[in-house]
């Protein structure tokens, strides 16, 4: 076995997780800009940790991507991926449209699961996915991961049934591909701060009351992404324990860490106030009461309001998972050394540090390339340990 890459061997005891990282750190919304990040990028990582073994991709592809792949172009890509020893383990669905360069915010969710666009490009990923696993990878299921229903800020109550509706469309679709090939697609809500989907009790209580069809609901999972669910304060044990009591279906976790700042490094987390990306900040008090911003300029201004300062402030920007300090703040690195180890084997494992073009300049080290390395390792050893 690679000792850089945990491939499970006929041998092993416990079988190994898939761990890949997540294409969306790369700037493209073309399939041309998509199948060159993952020529130059993901063939260069496979290089270094895995040259002899299979390698998984985490493909973000925008709806502009899918849209101009058809059927050859989708079996041509398959055909590229074995002779290179690649396989597409999971896409991200999240992001529609454009992800990099320019102001995205709460844009990002939209169109969200109110609209029938929603519908077709999840299912136009689905397409392109059921495509490139006709091969005989093992579990765990391929995966897309969505938005979470929506942005909590204009959403009512008559929404839910224009999102039963639609979330039922796609459902349906995924499952006629199902019949159609045998092989069966996981959709998978990944929660966030300030959504409708926020923690992980927020995603069983979503599913509880969409109640799908039976014959439907087996599609349909959670991305857990702990860079949401260490900015939300949530103990790691307790979002597993959510999962396993209330039947959630567990499609991937995202490895991924957020800055955690201190009452004496608040003002550290100003380096990090950029236009591009939504920043949710939760803060605690010392008598464990949690605040929410909706962005960083909106905790700031608390900060400035002549209120006690609180004891500690988590924010949703993904930084590197190997850093427990960035030199300005901290970062939630010990939610994912708690929760890595209570995973189950065999569970998809995606590092997703997208921001990369937005962190501070003094923070890029290195090339990108060598940041996923990094990272990747890091998880690694922790996987082995």
């Amino acid at each position: 076995m690679n000792d850089g890459w945990p491939i499970a061997s006929p041998s092993c005891a416990r079988p190994a997780s898939l761990l890949t990282y997540c294409s969306n750190i790369h700037p493209g919304e073309s399939w041309q800009a998509v199948r060159s990040n993952v020529e130059t990028h993901a063939l260069e990582v496979k290089k270094r940790l895995s040259p002899d073994e299979p390698f998984p991709l985490g493909l973000r592809v925008s709806a502009q991507a899918a849209a101009e792949l058809d059927r050859t172009g989708t079996a041509q890509f398959a055909d590229w991926c074995e002779k290179t020893g690649l396989f597409v383990a999971t896409i991200n669905g999240f992001p529609y449209g454009d992800f990099h360069g320019s102001p995205i915010k709460t844009g990002v969710y939209l169109p969200d699961w109110r609209s029938p666009e929603r519908v077709e490009y999840t299912l136009a990923l689905g397409k392109l996915l059921d495509g490139w696993t006709g091969g005989s990878q093992a579990a765990p299921a391929p995966s897309i991961s969505t938005v979470p229903v929506a942005y909590r800020d204009g959403f009512t109550d008559p929404d839910w049934a224009l999102v039963r509706n639609n979330l039922i469309d796609c459902l349906q679709g995924l499952d006629r591909l199902r019949q159609a090939s045998g092989r069966s697609l996981v959709l998978a809500f990944e929660g966030e701060p300030g959504c409708v989907v926020e923690t992980m009790s927020d995603a069983a209580a979503c599913l509880e009351r969409l109640d799908l069809p039976s014959g439907l609901a087996d599609l349909v999972g959670v991305c857990l992404d702990c860079c949401h669910q260490a900015v939300e304060f949530e103990d790691p044990a307790a979002v597993l324990a959510t999962v396993r009591e209330r039947g959630l279906r567990l499609a991937k976790v995202q490895i991924s860490s957020a800055l955690s700042a201190t009452t004496e490094e608040l003002e550290a987390l100003r380096a990090f106030d950029e236009p591009v990306y939504l920043h949710q900040a939760v803060a605690r008090d010392r008598d464990g009461r949690l605040e929410r911003f909706a962005d960083l300029p909106e905790l700031f201004a608390r900060l400035d309001g002549g209120r006690p300062a609180p004891e500690e402030c988590r924010v949703h920007f993904h930084v590197p998972v190997y850093a427990a300090h960035l030199g300005y703040c901290g970062t939630t690195q010990g939610f994912l050394e708690t929760i890595i180890p209570l995973l189950d084997p065999g569970v998809l494992l995606e590092v997703e540090t997208y921001s990369w073009d937005v962190l501070p300049a003094d923070l890029r080290e290195g090339e990108v390339a060598d940041c996923i390395v990094r990272e990747l390792e890091w998880v690694t050893r922790l996987l082995n340990a």
